[in-house]
């Protein structure tokens, strides 16, 4: 209510009555309060401006609020908020009674229609027809709901009868349009709120008995499962007649953790879900692993999704019925999601199917598909068993002005028709795509754990030449596929950054032709990652290898071979690629750390106590070893001279040294002998050295 801008100056106008020209401080602690004191100072103003009197005693004028509150409470029935002057006289209301009580009524002239009437705003509507409703049934105990035809001139009806009357028929309304009524008229039972309109009763008495039966009552109908909506509603009803009994139950449950465990009733779901509504803490991210991960909870907490702006709803087992749910609150025009993470749930075809109607929507913002809707930036849909049928839902969906700037779908099963699994003919697809679309902004290509066939990787000159990062690993790519590659990457100038064809079934017979291959993309002035792990690749092809390196002014500083039979000979042709000048082989930013690493130890000697520098190309160190307990230089190509280097450095600072592991290196016998003397020598605490060599 309070982004209502027509309820903040209800507010507003009330507590400055109240602050400024009553005695008390006490301000209204209900909605039914707020607007039963805004009546009275409304009647107030309208005596003020027209008699002249300002009197806070002065009684309301029963006859016009009855008048307008049948005109209301008719028109709440129509679900209509405009009426004109012949709805007026048929509740004996004169344009005077307009005039006085502007602040509840205006009248607007309207083309081709002249002039019309409505109240301020809806929820003023409800109220004066709560107050209608409520005066009736406590004075001439009539049935408001109940036509008054002859037979039934001579009926009467109890408070109680009639109250229940009320929450019945607001929970039968599917939308809602008795929900605030139901509030107002349930709140007019406290005696705060019946004091100020006792000038409007003839039957007094106290509510009491009736307010407890009417709160038990409303606690059965949760039994009955009403929607979220309904429910929610029935808390606000309970709030307005001061009961938190079930509120405090489930606040117990969160505070001890337990929440997660219990089996809630319906009742208590609804508490929940009104507790985390009405929390001092804003609803920003909702999620569900919080709760319990269940089809059930998500439907319970519906309401709560719809105010967050994050749903984070991965790994909770939800299913179809859930995405069912959530096509309720993407499809919401007061909906505030925008990210939705459904990741790794089998919400399968048929959920993907249902989610898909809310992408559909104008009003779609999404920029980030992993799955979400017409307000969500972020959709998460990865290992949700979705195959080609869900997919065609989503393609369906989402079109050429959508603002989708990622898309996830990995770990499901589409076929060819979703465009994963792709054989040849899915590359046909997507060349033909890429091809057509001259202006696209995709800048990474992730094709791994495909079957393109040679065909398939023909067509990849099209998007070679668009993206920055192509990723055709375990994609089973031939000699022939490799050559297509070749004339696409030679024959455009492309920029390419990354090209990645790790455990491609490449085949020994055809290395030579691949390593051709090889010297004419290597060069390419813009790549500067090349993976080619598990490619069958031989001490021929590092030959090739090593020629295209040398012959080619090259930008790589990533070359990934792990995984291939390159034997002595290749790795002696790319170590000495590596040791030349003009070779930019390293990782930048590794390099420059190691260099500061060995200045600052060799001119602080720091408290490190442990230090681990494997995997490195290892060259001298000079540095103070004094607090150093363990030193780790596994597989950093040391040889006997760098022991020799390395054994010098620890004899000649004093040091706590315990454990040096130096496995995985070339020491040869020599360099070995020079460590063990090292843990013979009583000057050292040398206990544990490994040396394991190749």
């Amino acid at each position: 209510m309070c982004h209502i801008p027509v309820f903040c100056w209800i507010s507003a106008t009330v507590l400055q009555q109240i602050l400024e020209e009553t005695e008390t401080e006490e301000t209204p602690k209900t909605l039914t309060n707020m607007y039963t004191c805004f009546l009275i100072f409304q009647a107030v103003q309208g005596n003020l401006k027209y008699t002249g009197r300002n009197d806070l005693d002065i009684p309301l004028d029963k006859e016009a609020i009855l008048g307008l509150g049948k005109l209301a409470f008719q028109h709440l029935e129509k679900n209509s908020l405009i009426f004109n002057a012949e709805d007026l006289e048929s509740c004996g209301i004169d344009r005077s009674t307009i005039s006085v009580y502007s602040g509840l009524c205006t009248q607007e002239t309207v083309r081709f229609r002249g002039t019309v009437f409505s109240f301020v705003h809806l929820s003023i509507q409800e109220f004066i027809a709560a107050v209608f409703s409520y005066i009736c049934v406590r004075n001439e105990h009539r049935n408001v709901f109940e036509p008054q035809s002859t037979s039934q001139k001579g009926k009467t009806t109890e408070l109680i009868d009639f109250l229940k009357t009320a929450v019945d028929k607001a929970l039968e309304s599917e939308h809602g349009n008795l929900d605030l009524f139901l509030r107002f008229l349930l709140g007019l039972l406290l005696e705060s709120n019946e004091v100020l309109i006792r000038g409007l009763l003839t039957q007094t008495g106290s509510s009491t008995d009736c307010r407890k039966e009417i709160v038990e009552y409303i606690k059965l109908k949760f039994k009955e499962n009403p929607s979220p909506e309904r429910s929610i509603n029935l808390f606000y009803c309970l709030n307005e007649l001061n009961d938190d009994s079930l509120v405090k139950e489930i606040q117990s449950y969160m505070s001890s953790g337990r929440l997660s465990e219990a089996e809630l009733s319906p009742a208590q779901w609804s508490a929940l879900v009104f507790v985390l509504l009405t929390s001092k803490e804003k609803l920003d991210e909702f999620d569900l692993k919080k709760f319990i991960r269940s089809d059930e909870c998500l439907n319970r907490l519906l309401p709560v999704v719809q105010e967050a702006t994050s749903a984070l709803l991965s790994e909770c087992k939800l299913t179809e019925r859930s995405c069912s749910a959530l096509l309720k609150v993407l499809g919401s025009e007061s909906s505030t999601l925008t990210l939705l993470d459904l990741s790794n749930n089998p919400i399968q075809d048929c959920g993907v199917e249902l989610l898909s109607e809310g992408l559909k929507s104008s009003n779609c913002k999404l920029e980030k598909l992993i799955l979400k809707s017409q307000h969500c930036t972020c959709i998460f849909l990865s290992f949700c068993s979705i195959t080609g049928r869900g997919y065609g839902a989503l393609s369906s969906a989402l079109n050429p002005s959508s603002p989708l700037k990622e898309l996830d779908l990995s770990g499901n099963d589409p076929g060819d028709t979703g465009l994963c699994e792709l054989l040849e003919e899915g590359y046909v697809a997507l060349a033909s795509v890429l091809k057509s679309n001259s202006t696209s902004t995709l800048t990474e290509l992730d094709l791994r754990g495909n079957d393109p066939g040679d065909t398939g990787v023909q067509l990849t000159n099209v998007f070679l030449l668009l993206h920055s990062n192509c990723r055709l690993n375990n994609g089973k790519i031939t000699e022939k596929g490799c050559e297509a590659l070749s004339a696409a990457l030679r024959s455009n100038p492309s920029h390419l950054i990354e090209l990645d064809l790790s455990k491609n079934d490449l085949g020994n017979s055809g290395v030579n032709s691949l390593c051709k291959v090889y010297v004419k993309f290597i060069s390419l002035p813009f790549l500067f990652v090349c993976r080619l792990s598990n490619s069958d690749v031989t001490e021929e092809g590092c030959a090739a290898l090593s020629a295209a390196l040398c012959s080619n002014p090259s930008h790589l500083i990533e070359l990934d071979l792990s995984g291939n039979k390159l034997g002595n000979s290749g790795l002696k042709q790319l170590f000495n690629i590596v040791n030349k000048q003009h070779s930019k082989l390293q990782n930048p930013a590794a390099e420059k750390a190691f260099h500061f690493l060995v200045k600052a130890l060799e001119t602080n000697p720091l408290l490190l106590t442990e230090l681990n520098l494997s995997e490195r190309n290892f060259k001298d160190l000079e540095m103070n070893f004094s607090h150093l307990t363990l030193f780790r230089l596994k597989s950093c190509g040391i040889t006997e001279e760098g022991c020799s280097d390395l054994s010098a450095a620890l004899c000649s600072n004093p040091s706590h040294l315990i454990e040096l592991d130096l496995s995985g290196n070339k020491m040869g016998n020599h360099g070995v002998k020079q460590f063990c003397g090292l843990l013979e020598n009583d000057q050292f605490k040398l206990s544990k050295l490994q040396y394991v060599t190749l």
